[in-house]
């Protein structure tokens, strides 16, 4: 089994040393620092480095660079996608985004972790766990979600928020270590707003 099948499989891998994942890291690095380079204006050709670098796009996509990602073919984005400035996915395993998802600066989806050992952790092992965002969510600035977690549907995360568990439907979550403090109610259509 290769490197990349153990990576793909949730298997312990050889991150640090293996060719062929150095070589497909530097391809993404390259796209990513492409795309990062455009002038903001150059909307077309942003959309076009994104589809080079990311695994499947669905509909509406935009990212506000800089963006950075590992490999990017493990991405899945969905219909009408925004992400602002300084997003990074580390997408050693998938990372998948649903329909209407929104998402502030500064934050991280992080697939990849260590052993807590130093031995195997030195030797350049690393692990990596699925991550999935559902459809409507709203994911405030300087929010890093963390290896094999799954956010649902309808679903706000605050900003500054460290998510290591999962966040079930229709859910307010927030803190370090992210906590559901409330649900979201029929209430939160009219309430503090003018429209």
């Amino acid at each position: 089994m290769t490197e990349k099948e153990k990576m793909l499989t949730q298997k312990m891998y050889d991150a640090n040393y293996d060719e062929e994942l150095l070589k497909e890291r530097l391809k993404a690095k390259d796209l990513c620092y492409e795309f990062n380079m455009l002038k903001p204006s150059d909307e077309t050709g942003q959309e076009e480095l994104l589809r080079q670098i990311l695994g499947e796009i669905k509909g509406n996509i935009k990212i506000v660079a800089p963006f950075w990602c590992d490999y990017g073919y493990n991405i899945k984005i969905g219909e009408n996608f925004f992400a602002n400035h300084n997003m990074v996915v580390l997408d050693c395993a998938k990372v998948t985004f649903g329909d209407n998802v929104f998402v502030g600066p500064d934050c991280g989806f992080h697939t990849a972790g260590h052993p807590v050992d130093y031995e195997r952790r030195n030797k350049g092992l690393e692990y990596a766990y699925p991550i999935k965002v559902g459809d409507n969510v709203w994911i405030g600035a300087g929010v890093h979600v963390m290896p094999g977690v799954t956010i649902g549907n309808n679903v706000v995360i605050g900003g500054g928020s460290v998510v290591v568990k999962d966040i079930p439907d229709n859910s307010v979550a927030v803190g370090n270590p992210c906590r559901i403090v409330r649900k979201i109610t029929e209430d939160d259509k009219v309430k503090n707003w003018d429209r």
